[in-house]
């Protein structure tokens, strides 16, 4: 299972362009995956490429290679017509961020997209668990010195003492830490990890009944912060208006998956679908597993609801025998111009 802020190492052969002694190989494309286009001080899972890095990574995506809509890409794969160095651009999650920085840049680029939306974001006005747990334990201040929490039925406690206070200097100190790092500098950042990696598996349900056990126990509430917030429903219409942004599903609540029952597993795949359907009026066609989580029972139950394509997260390239239904995508980083074109092995 990939999770935000895993490291994603490319296996060999991956670069968009085959070396010399591999051009008759058959036509390969590149699906990218990003999940935010915003400049924040903390980004514990590396979600978040700074806009003027997006520019410089759409214009070279412009220059150099052939854009096209997952739904697109399909039918060529289908057709056995998949042109060279034929790329897509996909977000995932479905933050306010996408229509507000991402989409203006795609329009001056004039480069289409996916974007894969949870669906029971929409109306919800908080963040996304993985950024609450950032919001409570990653932010400076102060915090009660005894956590006490039950997950699963067992009673998890920590003593924080001195970590209790998270000082401005703490917080500019370790702002740039991120899950891929070996180490955790600091008890909060161990904290973080440990309670990420203990919500993580569970139901939306039993998620938000620990975070508001955590929020209750810090004396705080829930507020999203404007950069961290999901779309509404409004602004998902808005994101879809037009032809350049194609909308897919991201499940309800975004799960783990197979950790689900299959009955719970079908109502979050069906489920994003019809109600993203109701909100933006037309057809939903396209997938991506939470997490890149999926097990066979998983894939033919997107397939049985509808959908013609799902997304994974293993990095790799397209070719023509790639399943449909697990078609890889390269996390992209919050790299310049130089270092996303030497990552996708762009020649020019």
């Amino acid at each position: 299972m990939e999770e935000h802020g895993a490291a994603h190492e490319r296996p060999q052969g991956t670069r968009l362009d085959p070396s010399p002694a591999q051009t008759s190989v058959d036509p390969r494309a590149l699906i990218l995956c990003y999940h935010r286009i915003a400049e924040v001080l903390t980004d514990p899972h590396s979600l978040c490429v700074t806009p003027q890095c997006f520019a410089e990574q759409l214009g070279l995506l412009r220059q150099h290679t052939q854009p096209m809509q997952l739904s697109q890409l399909v039918r060529a794969l289908r057709h056995g017509n998949l042109p060279r160095r034929a790329v897509v651009i996909t977000f995932d999650d479905g933050y306010a961020d996408t229509l507000y920085q991402a989409k203006p840049l795609l329009e001056h680029y004039d480069l289409p997209a996916n974007a894969f939306v949870t669906a029971g974001c929409l109306n919800m006005k908080r963040e996304m668990w993985w950024d609450e747990l950032e919001h409570l334990f990653l932010q400076p201040g102060t915090l009660p010195e005894r956590l006490s929490v039950t997950i699963n039925g067992n009673v998890h406690a920590w003593d924080l003492r001195e970590a209790a206070y998270y000082s401005e200097d703490d917080f500019l100190r370790h702002a740039s830490w991120t899950m891929e790092s070996r180490d955790s500098p600091h008890f909060r950042q161990r904290l973080f990890r440990i309670l990420h990696q203990l919500v993580l598996p569970l139901p939306e349900v039993e998620r938000r009944q620990i975070l508001n056990q955590l929020w209750k126990w810090s004396e705080a509430h829930p507020a999203a912060r404007p950069a961290h917030r999901p779309l509404s429903p409004d602004e998902l219409v808005r994101l879809a208006e037009g032809t350049l942004i194609e909308v897919g599903a991201h499940s309800v609540t975004h799960p783990v998956l197979p950790k689900l029952p299959l009955d719970q597993q079908r109502e979050e795949i069906r489920g994003s679908k019809t109600a993203i359907e109701k909100i933006v009026g037309h057809p939903v066609t396209t997938f991506a597993y939470p997490f890149g989580a999926r097990s066979p029972e998983t894939v033919a139950l997107v397939q049985d609801a509808g959908y013609e394509c799902a997304c994974i997260s293993f990095d790799d390239v397209v070719f023509r025998s790639t399943d449909r239904f697990q078609l890889p995508r390269t996390c992209v980083g919050n790299w310049d111009g130089d270092t996303f074109q030497h990552q996708l092995g762009l020649r020019v």
